[in-house]
Protein backbone atom coordinates (compact mmCIF):
# COMPACT_ATOMS: atom_id res chain seq x y z
CA UNK A 1 0.00 0.00 0.00
CA UNK A 2 1.31 3.42 -0.95
CA UNK A 3 -0.47 5.92 1.30
CA UNK A 4 -1.33 9.38 0.09
CA UNK A 5 1.27 11.84 1.27
CA UNK A 6 0.23 14.68 3.53
CA UNK A 7 2.06 17.48 5.24
CA UNK A 8 3.77 16.37 8.45
CA UNK A 9 1.33 16.70 11.34
CA UNK A 10 -1.68 17.17 9.05
CA UNK A 11 -4.90 15.18 9.44
CA UNK A 12 -4.13 13.37 6.18
CA UNK A 13 -0.66 12.44 7.38
CA UNK A 14 -2.03 11.20 10.73
CA UNK A 15 -4.77 9.18 9.03
CA UNK A 16 -2.30 7.49 6.67
CA UNK A 17 0.02 6.73 9.58
CA UNK A 18 -2.88 5.12 11.43
CA UNK A 19 -3.79 3.06 8.35
CA UNK A 20 -0.20 1.87 8.22
CA UNK A 21 -0.45 0.85 11.92
CA UNK A 22 -3.54 -1.22 11.17
CA UNK A 23 -1.91 -2.94 8.17
CA UNK A 24 1.28 -3.60 10.13
CA UNK A 25 -0.72 -5.13 13.00
CA UNK A 26 -2.46 -7.55 10.62
CA UNK A 27 0.88 -8.39 8.97
CA UNK A 28 2.43 -9.24 12.34
CA UNK A 29 -0.49 -10.97 14.05
CA UNK A 30 -2.54 -12.38 11.18
CA UNK A 31 -6.30 -11.96 10.89
CA UNK A 32 -7.78 -9.92 13.78
CA UNK A 33 -11.19 -8.61 14.72
CA UNK A 34 -11.66 -4.86 14.84
CA UNK A 35 -11.78 -4.99 18.65
CA UNK A 36 -8.48 -6.89 18.68
CA UNK A 37 -7.01 -4.36 16.23
CA UNK A 38 -7.96 -1.55 18.56
CA UNK A 39 -6.18 -3.31 21.42
CA UNK A 40 -3.03 -4.00 19.37
CA UNK A 41 -2.75 -0.53 17.78
CA UNK A 42 -3.98 1.57 20.71
CA UNK A 43 -6.49 3.29 18.43
CA UNK A 44 -10.13 3.72 19.41
CA UNK A 45 -12.65 1.15 18.11
CA UNK A 46 -14.44 3.89 16.14
CA UNK A 47 -11.20 4.98 14.47
CA UNK A 48 -10.30 1.39 13.63
CA UNK A 49 -13.75 0.81 12.15
CA UNK A 50 -13.41 3.84 9.85
CA UNK A 51 -9.86 2.93 8.81
CA UNK A 52 -10.78 -0.69 8.11
CA UNK A 53 -13.70 0.44 5.94
CA UNK A 54 -11.36 2.62 3.85
CA UNK A 55 -8.72 -0.11 3.59
CA UNK A 56 -11.34 -2.63 2.49
CA UNK A 57 -12.65 -0.21 -0.16
CA UNK A 58 -9.07 0.09 -1.46
CA UNK A 59 -8.73 -3.75 -1.52
CA UNK A 60 -5.88 -3.61 0.98
CA UNK A 61 -7.73 -5.76 3.52
CA UNK A 62 -10.57 -8.24 3.24
CA UNK A 63 -13.40 -8.70 5.74
CA UNK A 64 -15.10 -11.91 6.81
CA UNK A 65 -17.75 -12.69 9.43
CA UNK A 66 -16.48 -14.44 12.55
CA UNK A 67 -17.40 -15.21 16.13
CA UNK A 68 -15.36 -14.18 19.17
CA UNK A 69 -16.45 -15.14 22.71
CA UNK A 70 -19.89 -16.06 21.42
CA UNK A 71 -20.41 -12.70 19.71
CA UNK A 72 -20.47 -11.85 16.04
CA UNK A 73 -17.38 -10.06 14.82
CA UNK A 74 -15.70 -8.95 11.60
CA UNK A 75 -12.35 -10.58 10.92
CA UNK A 76 -9.84 -8.33 9.15
CA UNK A 77 -7.07 -9.92 7.04
CA UNK A 78 -4.82 -8.65 4.28
CA UNK A 79 -6.31 -9.08 0.84
CA UNK A 80 -4.74 -12.17 -0.71
CA UNK A 81 -5.56 -11.48 -4.36
CA UNK A 82 -5.58 -14.50 -6.65
CA UNK A 83 -3.61 -16.85 -4.43
CA UNK A 84 -0.98 -17.26 -1.76
CA UNK A 85 2.77 -17.89 -1.88
CA UNK A 86 4.97 -19.31 0.87
CA UNK A 87 8.61 -18.62 1.60
CA UNK A 88 10.61 -20.86 3.96
CA UNK A 89 14.17 -20.07 5.06
CA UNK A 90 16.18 -22.33 7.34
CA UNK A 91 18.83 -20.67 9.46
CA UNK A 92 21.47 -22.48 11.44
CA UNK A 93 19.23 -22.44 14.53
CA UNK A 94 15.73 -21.62 13.28
CA UNK A 95 13.07 -21.76 10.56
CA UNK A 96 11.43 -18.59 9.28
CA UNK A 97 8.25 -18.66 7.21
CA UNK A 98 6.35 -15.94 5.37
CA UNK A 99 3.14 -15.97 3.36
CA UNK A 100 2.41 -13.36 0.69
CA UNK A 101 -0.12 -12.67 -2.00
CA UNK A 102 0.98 -13.28 -5.59
CA UNK A 103 2.29 -9.72 -5.91
CA UNK A 104 4.82 -10.45 -3.14
CA UNK A 105 3.10 -8.36 -0.46
CA UNK A 106 3.82 -10.19 2.80
CA UNK A 107 0.67 -11.03 4.72
CA UNK A 108 2.30 -12.65 7.73
CA UNK A 109 5.48 -14.24 9.03
CA UNK A 110 6.62 -16.38 11.94
CA UNK A 111 9.72 -18.11 13.29
CA UNK A 112 10.45 -21.32 15.18
CA UNK A 113 13.74 -22.33 16.88
CA UNK A 114 15.39 -25.48 15.55
CA UNK A 115 18.14 -27.75 16.93
CA UNK A 116 21.44 -27.41 15.07
CA UNK A 117 21.69 -31.18 14.51
CA UNK A 118 18.13 -31.75 13.25
CA UNK A 119 17.28 -34.19 10.47
CA UNK A 120 15.48 -33.42 7.23
CA UNK A 121 12.21 -35.11 8.20
CA UNK A 122 11.96 -33.04 11.38
CA UNK A 123 12.82 -29.82 9.56
CA UNK A 124 10.37 -30.40 6.72
CA UNK A 125 7.59 -31.43 9.09
CA UNK A 126 8.05 -28.25 11.13
CA UNK A 127 8.21 -26.14 7.98
CA UNK A 128 5.00 -27.63 6.58
CA UNK A 129 3.25 -27.13 9.92
CA UNK A 130 4.40 -23.51 10.14
CA UNK A 131 3.19 -22.80 6.60
CA UNK A 132 -0.21 -24.33 7.37
CA UNK A 133 -0.55 -22.42 10.64
CA UNK A 134 0.45 -19.14 8.99
CA UNK A 135 -1.90 -19.57 6.03
CA UNK A 136 -4.71 -20.11 8.53
CA UNK A 137 -3.61 -17.15 10.63
CA UNK A 138 -3.75 -14.73 7.67
CA UNK A 139 -7.26 -15.90 6.88
CA UNK A 140 -6.36 -18.10 3.89
CA UNK A 141 -6.74 -21.77 3.03
CA UNK A 142 -4.10 -24.28 1.99
CA UNK A 143 -5.90 -24.93 -1.29
CA UNK A 144 -5.25 -21.25 -2.07
CA UNK A 145 -1.48 -21.78 -1.82
CA UNK A 146 0.04 -21.89 -5.32
CA UNK A 147 3.83 -22.16 -4.89
CA UNK A 148 6.65 -22.07 -2.33
CA UNK A 149 10.31 -21.10 -2.18
CA UNK A 150 12.49 -23.10 0.21
CA UNK A 151 15.99 -22.14 1.38
CA UNK A 152 18.70 -24.13 3.15
CA UNK A 153 22.06 -22.81 4.46
CA UNK A 154 23.95 -25.30 2.31
CA UNK A 155 25.04 -25.78 -1.32
CA UNK A 156 22.15 -27.08 -3.41
CA UNK A 157 22.81 -29.38 -6.35
CA UNK A 158 20.25 -28.38 -8.97
CA UNK A 159 20.87 -31.59 -10.93
CA UNK A 160 19.98 -33.99 -8.10
CA UNK A 161 17.77 -31.61 -6.13
CA UNK A 162 19.70 -32.49 -2.97
CA UNK A 163 22.15 -30.79 -0.61
CA UNK A 164 25.39 -30.68 -2.58
CA UNK A 165 27.82 -31.48 0.24
CA UNK A 166 27.95 -34.40 2.65
CA UNK A 167 29.69 -32.25 5.25
CA UNK A 168 27.13 -29.42 5.37
CA UNK A 169 23.73 -30.25 6.91
CA UNK A 170 24.49 -33.99 7.08
CA UNK A 171 20.98 -34.64 8.36
CA UNK A 172 19.65 -33.59 4.94
CA UNK A 173 22.01 -35.75 2.88
CA UNK A 174 20.37 -37.70 0.05
CA UNK A 175 16.93 -36.10 0.50
CA UNK A 176 15.13 -34.72 -2.62
CA UNK A 177 13.94 -31.72 -0.65
CA UNK A 178 11.88 -29.89 -3.28
CA UNK A 179 10.07 -33.08 -4.19
CA UNK A 180 9.39 -33.96 -0.55
CA UNK A 181 8.14 -30.48 0.34
CA UNK A 182 6.02 -30.33 -2.80
CA UNK A 183 4.31 -33.50 -1.62
CA UNK A 184 3.73 -32.07 1.86
CA UNK A 185 2.40 -28.69 0.67
CA UNK A 186 0.82 -29.95 -2.59
CA UNK A 187 2.30 -27.07 -4.61
CA UNK A 188 5.46 -26.61 -6.73
CA UNK A 189 8.53 -25.91 -4.57
CA UNK A 190 11.82 -24.30 -5.58
CA UNK A 191 14.86 -25.22 -3.45
CA UNK A 192 17.86 -22.90 -3.20
CA UNK A 193 20.77 -21.87 -1.01
CA UNK A 194 19.74 -19.17 1.49
CA UNK A 195 22.66 -16.96 0.38
CA UNK A 196 21.24 -17.00 -3.16
CA UNK A 197 17.78 -16.20 -1.84
CA UNK A 198 19.15 -13.35 0.27
CA UNK A 199 20.98 -11.99 -2.76
CA UNK A 200 17.73 -12.12 -4.72
CA UNK A 201 15.86 -10.45 -1.86
CA UNK A 202 18.38 -7.60 -1.68
CA UNK A 203 18.23 -7.33 -5.49
CA UNK A 204 14.45 -6.97 -5.41
CA UNK A 205 14.03 -4.72 -2.40
CA UNK A 206 17.33 -3.90 -0.68
CA UNK A 207 20.92 -2.80 -1.17
CA UNK A 208 21.28 -4.45 -4.60
CA UNK A 209 18.34 -2.74 -6.30
CA UNK A 210 19.35 -1.57 -9.76
CA UNK A 211 22.71 -3.37 -9.67
CA UNK A 212 23.78 -5.62 -12.54
CA UNK A 213 26.96 -7.21 -11.20
CA UNK A 214 27.31 -7.71 -7.47
CA UNK A 215 28.01 -10.12 -4.61
CA UNK A 216 26.05 -10.80 -1.45
CA UNK A 217 28.11 -12.29 1.39
CA UNK A 218 26.24 -13.95 4.25
CA UNK A 219 28.38 -14.05 7.40
CA UNK A 220 26.63 -15.95 10.16
CA UNK A 221 27.29 -19.30 11.86
CA UNK A 222 28.88 -20.22 8.53
CA UNK A 223 29.62 -18.13 5.46
CA UNK A 224 28.31 -18.21 1.91
CA UNK A 225 27.75 -15.90 -1.02
CA UNK A 226 25.18 -15.17 -3.70
CA UNK A 227 26.44 -13.85 -7.03
CA UNK A 228 24.55 -11.40 -9.25
CA UNK A 229 25.64 -11.35 -12.91
CA UNK A 230 23.80 -9.26 -15.49
CA UNK A 231 21.03 -8.60 -12.99
CA UNK A 232 20.32 -12.26 -12.25
CA UNK A 233 21.38 -14.70 -9.54
CA UNK A 234 24.19 -16.86 -10.95
CA UNK A 235 24.07 -20.43 -9.65
CA UNK A 236 26.66 -22.13 -11.88
CA UNK A 237 26.29 -25.33 -13.88
CA UNK A 238 25.03 -27.41 -10.93
CA UNK A 239 23.73 -24.77 -8.53
CA UNK A 240 26.69 -24.53 -6.14
CA UNK A 241 28.28 -21.24 -7.25
CA UNK A 242 29.11 -18.80 -4.46
CA UNK A 243 30.54 -21.22 -1.87
CA UNK A 244 33.02 -18.64 -0.62
CA UNK A 245 33.18 -20.38 2.76
CA UNK A 246 35.22 -23.14 1.16
CA UNK A 247 37.71 -20.91 -0.63
CA UNK A 248 41.18 -21.75 0.72
CA UNK A 249 42.87 -18.74 2.30
CA UNK A 250 45.66 -20.73 4.04
CA UNK A 251 46.68 -24.08 2.55
CA UNK A 252 48.37 -24.99 5.85
CA UNK A 253 45.39 -23.88 7.94
CA UNK A 254 42.95 -25.93 10.03
CA UNK A 255 41.15 -28.90 8.50
CA UNK A 256 37.65 -27.91 7.40
CA UNK A 257 34.54 -30.07 7.69
CA UNK A 258 34.63 -30.32 3.88
CA UNK A 259 38.00 -32.13 4.11
CA UNK A 260 40.21 -29.33 2.81
CA UNK A 261 42.62 -27.18 4.80
CA UNK A 262 42.41 -23.48 5.51
CA UNK A 263 38.91 -22.79 4.15
CA UNK A 264 37.52 -19.35 4.97
CA UNK A 265 34.87 -21.01 7.14
CA UNK A 266 37.57 -22.36 9.48
CA UNK A 267 38.62 -18.77 10.24
CA UNK A 268 35.29 -16.92 10.37
CA UNK A 269 32.61 -19.52 11.16
CA UNK A 270 31.01 -19.26 14.58
CA UNK A 271 33.03 -22.18 15.94
CA UNK A 272 36.29 -20.42 15.06
CA UNK A 273 35.17 -17.15 16.68
CA UNK A 274 33.98 -18.84 19.86
CA UNK A 275 37.13 -20.96 20.16
CA UNK A 276 39.29 -17.83 19.80
CA UNK A 277 37.51 -16.29 22.80
CA UNK A 278 37.20 -19.39 24.98
CA UNK A 279 40.34 -18.82 27.06
CA UNK A 280 39.67 -15.14 27.79
CA UNK A 281 35.87 -15.09 27.86
CA UNK A 282 34.73 -18.63 28.68
CA UNK A 283 31.74 -20.24 27.00
CA UNK A 284 29.86 -17.81 24.77
CA UNK A 285 27.26 -18.00 22.03
CA UNK A 286 27.53 -16.10 18.77
CA UNK A 287 24.83 -13.76 20.01
CA UNK A 288 26.91 -13.09 23.14
CA UNK A 289 29.91 -12.20 20.98
CA UNK A 290 27.89 -9.78 18.86
CA UNK A 291 26.24 -8.17 21.89
CA UNK A 292 29.62 -7.68 23.58
CA UNK A 293 31.11 -6.36 20.35
CA UNK A 294 28.38 -3.71 20.16
CA UNK A 295 29.01 -2.92 23.85
CA UNK A 296 32.70 -2.27 23.11
CA UNK A 297 34.36 -5.44 24.47
CA UNK A 298 37.96 -5.26 23.12
CA UNK A 299 38.44 -9.02 22.72
CA UNK A 300 35.16 -9.57 20.90
CA UNK A 301 35.77 -6.56 18.68
CA UNK A 302 39.21 -7.91 17.80
CA UNK A 303 37.89 -11.36 16.87
CA UNK A 304 35.11 -9.89 14.70
CA UNK A 305 37.56 -7.48 13.05
CA UNK A 306 39.87 -10.40 12.28
CA UNK A 307 36.91 -12.19 10.71
CA UNK A 308 36.27 -9.13 8.55
CA UNK A 309 39.88 -9.14 7.39
CA UNK A 310 39.73 -12.83 6.45
CA UNK A 311 36.46 -12.34 4.58
CA UNK A 312 38.04 -9.41 2.76
CA UNK A 313 40.93 -11.58 1.57
CA UNK A 314 38.49 -14.07 0.05
CA UNK A 315 36.27 -11.29 -1.28
CA UNK A 316 39.27 -9.77 -3.05
CA UNK A 317 39.34 -12.90 -5.19
CA UNK A 318 35.70 -12.30 -6.15
CA UNK A 319 36.55 -8.68 -6.95
CA UNK A 320 39.40 -9.76 -9.23
CA UNK A 321 37.32 -12.44 -10.96
CA UNK A 322 33.94 -10.72 -11.30
CA UNK A 323 34.67 -6.99 -10.95
CA UNK A 324 31.36 -6.35 -9.12
CA UNK A 325 29.85 -2.92 -8.58
CA UNK A 326 29.04 -3.66 -4.96
CA UNK A 327 29.52 -6.26 -2.25
CA UNK A 328 26.66 -6.43 0.24
CA UNK A 329 27.38 -8.07 3.59
CA UNK A 330 24.50 -9.62 5.53
CA UNK A 331 23.96 -12.33 8.11
CA UNK A 332 24.43 -12.23 11.88
CA UNK A 333 27.90 -10.66 11.82
CA UNK A 334 26.71 -7.72 9.71
CA UNK A 335 24.89 -6.48 12.83
CA UNK A 336 28.09 -4.90 14.13
CA UNK A 337 28.59 -2.70 11.07
CA UNK A 338 32.00 -1.16 10.56
CA UNK A 339 33.69 -3.33 13.20
CA UNK A 340 33.37 -6.03 10.53
CA UNK A 341 33.14 -3.95 7.35
CA UNK A 342 36.12 -1.62 7.81
CA UNK A 343 38.79 -4.37 7.96
CA UNK A 344 36.93 -6.17 5.17
CA UNK A 345 37.22 -3.10 2.94
CA UNK A 346 40.88 -2.65 3.87
CA UNK A 347 41.67 -6.27 2.93
CA UNK A 348 40.00 -5.82 -0.46
CA UNK A 349 41.99 -2.64 -1.05
CA UNK A 350 45.18 -4.48 -0.12
CA UNK A 351 44.60 -7.74 -2.00
CA UNK A 352 42.52 -6.91 -5.08
CA UNK A 353 43.66 -5.33 -8.35
CA UNK A 354 43.70 -1.57 -7.59
CA UNK A 355 41.31 -0.58 -10.39
CA UNK A 356 38.80 -3.30 -9.39
CA UNK A 357 39.11 -2.46 -5.68
CA UNK A 358 38.57 1.23 -6.40
CA UNK A 359 35.34 0.56 -8.29
CA UNK A 360 33.59 -1.70 -5.75
CA UNK A 361 31.44 -0.51 -2.83
CA UNK A 362 31.16 -2.54 0.36
CA UNK A 363 27.90 -1.95 2.21
CA UNK A 364 25.71 -3.62 4.79
CA UNK A 365 22.52 -5.41 3.81
CA UNK A 366 19.28 -3.43 4.14
CA UNK A 367 16.83 -6.26 4.73
CA UNK A 368 18.63 -8.34 7.36
CA UNK A 369 17.14 -11.83 7.76
CA UNK A 370 14.09 -10.65 5.84
CA UNK A 371 16.17 -10.85 2.63
CA UNK A 372 16.02 -14.65 2.56
CA UNK A 373 12.23 -14.66 2.87
CA UNK A 374 11.83 -11.95 0.23
CA UNK A 375 13.99 -14.05 -2.09
CA UNK A 376 12.08 -17.24 -1.29
CA UNK A 377 8.79 -15.50 -2.07
CA UNK A 378 10.29 -14.15 -5.30
CA UNK A 379 11.16 -17.63 -6.59
CA UNK A 380 7.70 -18.83 -5.49
CA UNK A 381 6.17 -15.97 -7.50
CA UNK A 382 8.18 -17.09 -10.53
CA UNK A 383 6.87 -20.65 -10.13
CA UNK A 384 3.33 -19.27 -9.89
CA UNK A 385 3.84 -17.14 -12.99
CA UNK A 386 5.31 -20.06 -14.96
CA UNK A 387 2.39 -22.28 -14.01
CA UNK A 388 -0.13 -19.67 -15.12
CA UNK A 389 1.67 -19.18 -18.43
CA UNK A 390 1.64 -22.92 -19.10
CA UNK A 391 -2.02 -23.17 -18.11
CA UNK A 392 -2.91 -20.20 -20.32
Amino acid sequence: MKPTQGAPGSQTSLREANKARVVEAVEQHGALTQVELAGVTGLSPATVSNLVRELAAASVVSLAPSVRSGRRAVLVSLAAGEGLLAGVAFGDRDIRVAVSDTTGHILGRQRMPLPADHHADEGMERAARLVGDLVDRVGGRMDGLTAAGFGLPAPVDTVSGEVGSEAVLPGWRGVPVAQEMSGRLRVPVHLDNTANLAALGELRAGSLRGRQNACYIKASYGIGAGLIINGEVFRGSAGTAGEIGHVTIDENGPVCRCGNRGCLDTFVGSRALLDALAVSHGELTLRDVLNRTEAGDPGCRRVVADAGRHIGVAAAGLVNLLNPEVIVVGGQLARVGDVLLSPLREAIDRCAIPSAAASVEVVGAQLGEEAELVGALAVAAQLHSDARRVAG
